[in-house]
């Protein structure tokens, strides 16, 4: 049996997925099929992108909500206070909202990418809540040119490992992202292939024990934790401040133990060191940045986009079926 062949059977057929041959670890991305004008139309950045005396930061929202919902209120303002450099990436139109097949998603953020890097003209950071936590390092999995061109991956409750609580959620048709999101998924299967991380690559993963959505997250063997080459942090915010107790959502917009975690790796060469982290951070209410007149407003909204699409966005029986270039499969012919 080919590998193609055997590839398409184990994606048609879960059962066999142990069959599924992933693309080597430096084969080629595939081309961006997104037009051009989108793709461009997809990054914001500050003024200071360019030629930069620090690395930028691309900021990936979470699921249901895009960047302004996410981060405009609150790593957006603290960005600008500290001189720290910033792009967003979203998708145009009902996808802004991240609860289409990821593998669209991740072309996105290949181009914003590749676009900061040409910009900036030096190396860059991503930061990411949630999905925007998890689908950067897909993009490094699976276009390796863009491995030289970041430092830092700072995720916030990433969905790593997939998540238990959305196989329960999945019990029932959900949106593709969602799907995608599972602990027993394609995706989480094809992402963590052959090697999590990269060396010349840190990565600091944060996550909380108190999380409702991704799960399990008692220790670092759980769904947002990774392991691999270059320099790792698995940091729960507990391990900070063991009485927090911040949720999903809150991690990635408001807790102050996080924000601290996110600065200290951005601050400092190497992953974030909980030893550098103030523990007065753990009587603070918000993270600097977060405007206590007009935050509640903006939590208010997040919250409520978050629920909307929930019950509203479309949704599929099943996970989409991964493309070919996830196996390298990509024209051949079976037998």
């Amino acid at each position: 049996m080919s590998r193609a062949l055997a590839a398409a059977l184990a994606l048609a057929f879960p059962g066999t997925a142990a069959a599924v041959s992933y693309a080597p670890l430096s084969h080629p991305g595939p081309r961006l099929t997104i037009p051009a004008a989108k793709l461009r139309a997809s990054v914001r950045c500050s003024g200071d992108v360019t030629h930069p005396t620090r690395a930028p930061v691309l900021l990936i929202p979470a699921t249901e909500v895009n960047s302004d919902q996410n981060f405009s209120w609150n790593y957006e303002r603290s960005f600008r206070a500290k001189g720290i450099p910033y792009c967003t990436t979203d998708q145009p139109g009902a996808d802004q909202y991240n609860t289409n097949d990821m593998q669209t998603r991740a072309e996105y953020i290949v181009y914003a990418i590749r676009r900061m890097y040409r910009m900036a003209g030096r190396r860059i950071a991503l930061v990411g809540h949630s999905q925007g936590g998890m689908i950067m390092r897909w993009a490094l999995r699976f276009w390796p040119d863009l491995r030289p061109k970041v430092e830092e991956v700072v995720g916030m409750a990433g969905t790593n490992h997939g998540s238990t609580t959305v196989d329960q959620m999945c019990s029932r048709p959900c949106a593709p992202a969602i799907w995608q999101q599972g602990s027993h998924s394609n995706w989480t299967k094809a992402l963590n292939s052959r090697q999590q991380t990269f060396a010349g690559i840190d990565y600091t993963e944060i996550y909380s024990h108190t999380d409702e959505f991704v799960t399990p997250n008692a220790d670092d063997s759980g769904a947002s934790s990774v392991h691999g080459p270059g320099r790792i942090a698995n940091i729960a915010t507990q391990d900070i401040c063991p009485a927090d107790t911040y949720e999903h959502l809150l991690i990635g917009t408001i807790d102050p133990v996080t924000a601290a975690l996110v600065f200290d790796a951005l601050d400092h060469a190497g992953p974030a060191d909980p030893k550098r982290i103030d523990p007065a951070v753990c009587d603070e209410q918000f993270m600097p940045g977060y405007d206590t007149v007009t935050g509640p407003g903006d939590l208010a909204s997040a919250v409520a986009q978050v629920m909307y699409g929930l019950s509203t966005a479309p949704t599929v029986p099943a996970e989409p079926p991964l493309r070919c270039y996830v196996t390298a499969s990509c024209g051949r012919r079976p037998g």
